[in-house]
């Protein structure tokens, strides 16, 4: 699902009003959806207390709409309109649905009245994504009784919450509190992205009349949403005849002595992920703790250090071959030969390798053709790049698409709303995840699970990566519900990632 600018989406309205489709006719349709909304979420809508909240322009307009087609059609228990502008300050199709609600005999205020305080419903219609700097005058006034006025009420924002900058991940001012978004034609980018995203609230995102070719197919779009629909040909059930030699071989090499875990925790992702076979190539003397891990793991024995590390040269091209990918990184150690070990592998092997941990010690040996995914979290990233951690974070889908499209690779920076970029320059941010994912060896389950969605898709890469990244989100949502935030560890998002894949299989299309 393509993520826009406030340009981008102004760019839609326009070439949709060319193509005869009016603005008015927008704004109805953008009304109509919030309505929709409403009725589904907190039926029956006759028996809410409803507060309309409409500042001056477009947003404002949907707002009228909105709130005509409350009195017209739901007559709810009590419905307050309020317009945050003196009349003559409205324009155009805002003006023209001003008229309208007059109209129809809906009561408009200027002022919010005393009784409306008790509100169970407040729609936002303050401000739009046309806002440039922080909310001043009266729809700050507006916002602050968003935030503090109706302490009964549950808040439905109109496209986005008032006071947020559409384009920014940062606030620039105050911003109006919002446990549901209706948003139109597509996502913005500050829903998207942390920390604007989490004053979203749950995100609804509806269509009102512009052709999605319109931005699907414009490559200035780079940004998009990973949504089940992008991934879900790749949960379908397998052909019949199928057999372990059909759903790919993964290699992990990975694990050294005292760090036994990390490598069998990549090779049960792999497993459960759905690959048909794995071997965990490790240091000799630690081959034994991880085979006990799990019956269903092969293991390799490899030449290794003084220090129990996988030796430079343990002959790795034997055992990589008749692999179909190769995931390196997890528990491998910090001897100084794992980079030299790194970089020689990942300029001689033709399969593709998912790299992470103690495996981003190196710097990618550039464009190649081949497929190649780092998995670094925002230390690792600025370990990678040269630059801090706090700057990683400042501009996360920046850094990340630097790096892709200058290496040739894909990147997927973890942490809060994980940035999957792509050496074409797309980037597709992952809405799944939760706190409880903090704990050791979460990342190892994700490089494992990349491993086995490539080892079976070796033709589909970008939606391989964009499920394994979703669904380790998912699961650990589901598992976080189950056992807690804090008593989730890294097995856990293995148990209820069957449960993630199915609900996965079934959900259905958009947000």
């Amino acid at each position: 699902m393509k993520v826009l600018s406030a340009a981008q989406m102004r760019e839609v309205d326009r070439r949709t009003s060319e193509m005869g489709i009016p603005g008015i006719v927008l704004m109805e349709n953008a009304g109509s959806r919030v309505v929709e909304f409403l009725a589904e979420r907190f039926a029956p809508v006759s028996g809410q207390r409803i507060v309309v909240l409409c500042g001056k322009g477009n947003n404002g307009g949907d707002g009228m709409v909105v709130a005509r087609q409350l009195f017209t059609r739901f007559h709810p228990r009590a419905l307050d309109v309020v317009l945050l502008a003196a009349p003559d300050e409205l324009k155009g199709d805002a003006a023209a649905n001003y008229r309208m609600l007059e109209a129809c005999g809906c009561p408009l205020a200027r002022e919010i009245p005393a009784g409306a305080r008790n509100a169970t419903l407040v729609v936002d219609a303050l401000l739009g994504t046309g806002i440039a700097g922080p909310a001043t005058g009266r729809m700050l006034e507006g916002i602050r009784e968003i935030n503090g006025g109706f302490p009964l009420a549950k808040v439905v924002a109109v496209d986005i919450p008032s006071g947020m900058p559409s384009d920014s991940a940062e606030p620039v001012g105050e911003q109006a509190r919002a446990d549901y978004t209706v948003t139109f034609t597509a996502p913005k980018v500050a829903q998207v992205l942390p920390p604007n995203c989490g004053r979203v609230g749950e995100l609804a995102v509806r269509a009102i009349g512009s052709p999605p070719e319109l931005y699907e197919n414009d490559d200035s779009c780079f940004l998009s949403l990973v949504e089940p629909a992008m991934f879900r040909a790749l949960l379908a059930p397998r052909p019949r005849g199928g057999h372990k030699g059909t759903f790919g071989h993964v290699l992990v090499v990975a694990g050294s002595r005292g760090k036994t875990g990390a490598a069998a925790l990549t090779g049960l992702g792999a497993l459960r992920a759905g690959a048909g076979l794995v071997t965990v190539a490790s240091a000799r003397s630690a081959i034994a703790e991880i085979a006990a891990h799990a019956p269903e793991l092969m293991t390799e024995p490899l030449q290794e250090t003084a220090h129990g590390s996988i030796a430079f040269n343990a002959g790795l091209e034997d055992v990589a071959e008749g692999k179909t990918v190769i995931a390196m990184g997890p528990g491998l150690g910090r001897d100084p030969g794992t980079a030299e070990l790194v970089k020689s592998s990942m300029g001689a092997f033709e399969q593709p390798m998912v790299v992470d941990a103690d495996a981003l010690v190196a710097q990618p040996p550039g464009p190649t053709g081949r497929i190649r995914v780092l998995t670094p979290h925002p230390g690792e990233m600025a370990r990678l790049t040269g630059q801090t951690t706090a700057e990683i974070q400042k501009d996360r889908v920046g850094a990340a698409r630097r790096f892709a499209t200058g290496h040739g690779v894909t990147l997927v920076l973890k942490g809060e709303r994980t940035a999957i970029a792509f050496a074409d320059g797309r980037v597709w941010i992952n809405p799944t995840g939760t706190p409880a994912l903090g704990t050791g060896g979460s990342g190892d389950v994700l490089t494992g699970m990349i491993a086995g969605f490539l080892a079976q898709f070796p033709q589909q890469p970008d939606e391989a990566v964009a499920a394994a990244v979703y669904l380790h989100g998912l699961a650990g949502e589901v598992g976080a519900r189950a056992l807690g935030e804090k008593a989730l560890i890294a097995t856990d998002i293995l148990q209820y990632l069957p449960e993630a894949m199915e609900a996965c299989a079934h959900l259905p299309d958009g947000l």
